[in-house]
């Protein structure tokens, strides 16, 4: 288990840093919290002084009444547990293929795809040969714009539900390469040394020239280039809580415009693709029959359903829908109250969501322990006076996020004007908008522990780690200092014995 703590430090910057990796042989709450409290005992962390905490999706981490977070509640009310943005941004893309069957079928058939051209070195070869091959004649006939890093020869890439943004890659992928990834697929199945590859290979073949799967292929891009960058930029380490509910509502009113205004340039650019590559489009304005009401109904379709109205509401709008609620419902009532009063001190926008008793609401309800009650008191009227000064200021009135502003109190040293709102600030960066930097520290050890390394100890693996992974702490350190500690440490030892 890799434990991380975000803190803000005293220029006002906004810090994730690695602190330890817990060795837990039993993975029930209680034995996760106990080591974990270990941890910040060590470091003379008091667990009294967490005012955040984020886990990864796991029920035994998450759980509202028996998971971790609610035992560190228990003992620490103030501990505000957010869940992960990025995990609620993977979530929605799971759901949507899990609730949409057709979007769910697409997705199997996208793994169906991409394993039979990938799962051999030799294919994998004709498909990259295939690509420069078309790369070369379309740069000959000018049907394609060249230049510096322009037309680089890839590859298919596989889909994961916890690899960050993998279903748009793997779809842009496809995409990019759908001709190479046509021609290797009919080459295998005339080919193919067994019936198993041929069968496959011919069935890859139809799907690549079904208008459904096209259809499907585009409508999933057009969802995804809106959320992957949401998903990249809750990768960021100085990324904050109001920031990222921001990002979150941009990313949702984006997905609305797209259902409401986009089906007309969505259906022109398949139409585009099919017509390009050979693919039949049906007449859209053709009744669609149904299997499922066909069988239901002893083959009388009694609803006079176009495929226009198919493709529309029942794969496009519904993906869309099933995105929006899942993005709607990942929050809990004290959650979003929580970011909704927080957002009250974001200086986006001219400072324009600024509101005294908001932020009033937000220290009494929210964090009573870390203001007296004549610091509550006073924070209105020292609010008064920051409402006057601080948007007009020439260096903090064009700020766009709650960590630029942290800085900048302190660079322009108006924090000793306001200390009770720069506490406040720096108590909301310090709630978790993401675990990426729990799991990339985690993921590290797969790199630093190899099978050539496979009996190092738990003591010098996370001494390991914590260089390898803080990498910029680790740069100021200079070799001869270390060696010259060691060196004292060893003549130290001489005399002891």
């Amino acid at each position: 288990m890799a434990l991380v703590v975000r803190y803000v430090d005293r220029s006002g910057w906004v810090r994730e840093r690695f602190l330890d990796l817990v060795h837990v042989k039993d993975t029930t709450t209680k034995t996760l919290k106990r080591e974990i409290c270990a941890v910040l005992s060590h470091h003379n962390l008091n667990l009294q002084n967490i005012r955040g905490q984020g886990y990864d999706g796991a029920s035994n981490m998450r759980g509202e009444w028996n998971g971790l977070q609610a035992l560190f509640m228990k003992e620490c009310p103030y501990a505000y547990y957010i869940h992960c943005l990025a995990h609620q941004l993977q979530l929605a893309l799971v759901a949507a293929s899990r609730e949409v069957p057709q979007i769910h079928t697409f997705f199997q058939q996208l793994i169906f795809v991409v394993n039979v051209v990938t799962s051999s070195s030799k294919r994998h070869d004709e498909l990259q040969a295939t690509q420069l091959a078309e790369i070369e004649h379309l740069v000959e006939i000018e049907g394609l714009e060249t230049g510096k890093g322009l037309n680089q020869i890839g590859t298919l890439q596989r889909p994961g539900d916890t690899r960050w943004s993998s279903h748009y890659k793997s779809i842009s992928s496809l995409l990019r390469m759908y001709c190479a990834t046509r021609l290797v697929l009919a080459n295998i199945a005339s080919e193919g040394t067994t019936y198993a590859q041929r069968g496959d290979a011919l069935n890859g073949v139809k799907l690549l020239m079904s208008f459904e799967f096209v259809f499907n292929i585009h409508v999933v891009k057009e969802i995804m280039a809106i959320t992957d960058g949401l998903c990249q930029a809750l990768q960021l380490k100085t990324q904050d809580i109001v920031n990222a509910m921001h990002l979150v509502c941009t990313t949702k009113t984006l997905l609305q415009t797209l259902r409401n205004d986009g089906w007309e340039s969505l259906l022109h650019n398949v139409k585009v693709f099919c017509e390009k590559n050979g693919v039949t489009v049906p007449d859209m304005d053709s009744p669609y029959v149904d299997v499922l009401k066909s069988i239901r109904q002893q083959s009388r379709q009694k609803d006079n359903v176009t495929m226009e109205h198919h493709y529309r509401v029942d794969i496009f709008m519904a993906a869309i829908d099933r995105q929006l609620q899942e993005l709607n419902a990942r929050f809990s009532e004290r959650a979003t109250e929580l970011l909704i009063l927080s957002a009250a001190l974001n200086p986006r926008d001219g400072y324009k969501s600024f509101n005294i008793e908001h932020i009033c609401k937000l220290a009494r309800d929210f964090y009573p322990i870390d203001f007296t009650e004549h610091e509550k008191d006073h924070l209105s009227y020292e609010l008064q006076h920051y409402w006057l000064d601080i948007p007009i200021h020439p260096v903090l009135k064009n700020l766009t996020t709650l960590g630029d502003l942290c800085q900048g109190l302190v660079t322009t040293e108006k924090i000793k004007d306001y200390p009770l709102v720069s506490r406040l600030i720096r108590l909301v960066l310090t709630l978790p908008a993401s675990t990426a930097t729990t799991e990339r520290a985690f993921s590290a050890m797969k790199i630093v522990k190899t099978n050539l390394r496979s009996k190092m100890e738990d003591d010098f693996l996370k001494d390991y780690l914590i260089v390898y992974i803080e990498k910029e702490i680790a740069e100021t350190l200079s070799e001869d200092a270390i060696i010259d500690a060691f060196y004292m440490m060893k003549e130290r030892r001489a005399q002891l014995k």
